[in-house]
């Protein structure tokens, strides 16, 4: 901490050179801002002294708590050695170790059926799990990777005009041009419109506002009947079918019903398309076990990870192919087949070393075998939560949920969004010591993974107090 006089300074020096993500600048210029000089465990420290439990794990990417001793020394340790080398043309120790770790990962996945017909991928056969790393830097970048290698993995089989992609509505899939055109959210999406590629977009399973008008269960997927009719007519020019398997997180935490994800996966087979399943905000751990896609038995023929890869540590990403795609890339040099893309800091040493230890952490503290009690604690919640008068709708996935606020719950009538409904209960519970981040008019809860019972107590009071002083 530092005297008055020099917090102040720090305040001036944010509001004066920083533009803010996801920020409307006008309210932050007006606001006293937070700045974090510290963190430990669950917890955020400000310049004045006050802690905050960290309810969004900082933005999602948070697993096993700030200032993990075992990732601290990990990265100390690749530090005395070397801090970044480039693996064009060149590897480095703990990228191969992490491409290593995290292909045995997906092959612990749910069983797949054999391969028919030679190996064949797209949709006519099921694939086996992706065993091929390509690293990046975030969840965009990951996902840019993904709808290249897909494009071009049709070109290299002999496969014309596959030039287009299927994606979800109220889909999120990061903020890059390629990432912006499979995302389907207006107020972050629209403005960028003469930008973006052509794509299609199918109806998103929000069984609350359903698109169609339809009542889950009895609906009988209306949604996947959809974007079967979109495939049905299009599939010869559709690449790969985008999805954030089980949660659009972005979206509002929207949670798909049981056997949407796995009807997607036939619909893919079906219609000889790539499923490229974007577990950025899902992966490693968040649904309560480590890949969403694990929940349906679903094998993607590319996965995106990002975000809690390093525990919260390092940006570092991971799109993760099957080798099949692997191979349609391999020829002679003067055949031009190379995957024509990189960054600066792919695979970066201090990246994949935080990341090693993060998957260390998992297996020495059980981590996913601990978290039955604490999901119990939070579905416990979210069920005495929904008879609010203006709780409207409340859902989750292990230990990811959102709680949706409504003007009125019987028709469903939601607040207008220049009323930040979602952000005065973030205010409120700033004011009482726990920081979360709305989605409109959804609040977010998403701690990191190791949270105790106490504090995810704790946590979920301050939301529920919250909730009832902005809406009551």
């Amino acid at each position: 901490m530092g005297t008055a006089d020099e917090n102040r300074h720090l305040e001036e020096l944010d509001r004066k050179y920083i533009w803010h993500p996801f920020t409307q600048m006008k309210d932050w210029l007006e606001e006293k801002p937070v700045i974090i000089s510290e963190g430990r465990d669950c917890f955020l420290k400000d310049i004045y002294g006050n802690w905050y439990l960290d309810g969004v794990s900082s933005l999602w990417v948070n697993i096993h708590g700030h200032r993990k001793e075992e990732i601290d020394d990990a990265v100390k340790q690749q530090l005395d050695r070397i801090a970044h080398s480039t693996m064009l043309g060149l590897s480095s120790v703990p990228a191969i170790q992490l491409a290593e770790r995290l292909v045995k990962l997906v092959e612990q996945s749910p069983p797949h059926p054999p391969l028919t017909k030679g190996g064949q991928e797209g949709g006519s056969d099921h694939p086996l799990p992706p065993s091929k790393v390509f690293y990046s830097d975030n969840g965009s970048t990951a996902v840019e990777v993904a709808l290249k290698m897909a494009f071009q993995y049709w070109i290299h089989k002999g496969i014309g005009g596959k030039v287009s992609f299927l994606s979800l509505k109220n889909g999120y899939h990061g903020d890059t041009l390629g990432a912006v055109s499979v995302g389907g959210i207006d107020i972050f999406h629209r403005t960028y419109e003469p930008f973006l590629f052509k794509t299609y977009k199918a109806p998103s399973p929000y069984c609350y506002r359903c698109e169609l008008h339809r009542t889950y269960p009895d609906c009988a997927f209306a949604c996947l009947n959809a974007m079967e009719e979109i495939l049905k007519e299009n599939s010869e020019r559709i690449a790969a079918v985008i999805i954030e398997p089980l949660v659009q997180a972005a979206g509002g935490m929207i949670v798909a019903p049981p056997g949407y994800l796995k009807g997607v996966r036939e619909l893919c087979t079906k219609y000889d398309v790539l499923m490229i399943a974007d577990e950025v905000a899902t992966g490693f751990g968040r649904t309560g076990i480590m890949f969403a896609c694990e929940h349906e038995g679903v094998v993607p023929n590319i996965i995106c990870l990002s975000k809690g890869i390093t525990g919260g540590y390092l940006p570092l990403a991971a799109t993760m192919a099957t080798e099949e795609i692997y191979k349609a890339f391999l020829g002679e040099f003067k055949d031009l087949k190379t995957f024509f893309h990189g960054h600066s800091y792919t695979g970066n040493p201090l990246g994949c070393a935080a990341a090693l230890a993060c998957l260390d952490i998992f297996e020495k503290e059980k981590t996913l075998e601990g978290l039955g009690p604490k999901i119990g604690m939070l579905e416990a919640f979210l069920k005495d939560i929904a008879e609010l008068g203006h709780v409207g709708d409340v859902r989750n996935k292990g230990l990811i949920a959102g709680i949706e606020l409504v003007k009125d719950k019987s028709t469903k009538e939601p607040y207008p969004w220049e009323e930040k409904m979602g952000w005065r209960v973030a205010y409120y519970a700033r004011e009482h010591g726990v920081f979360i981040r709305p989605l409109g008019n959804v609040v977010v809860v998403m701690p990191p993974l190791s949270i105790s019972l106490e504090n995810l107590e704790q946590l979920l009071k301050v939301i529920r107090e919250g909730i009832k002083s902005v809406t009551e």
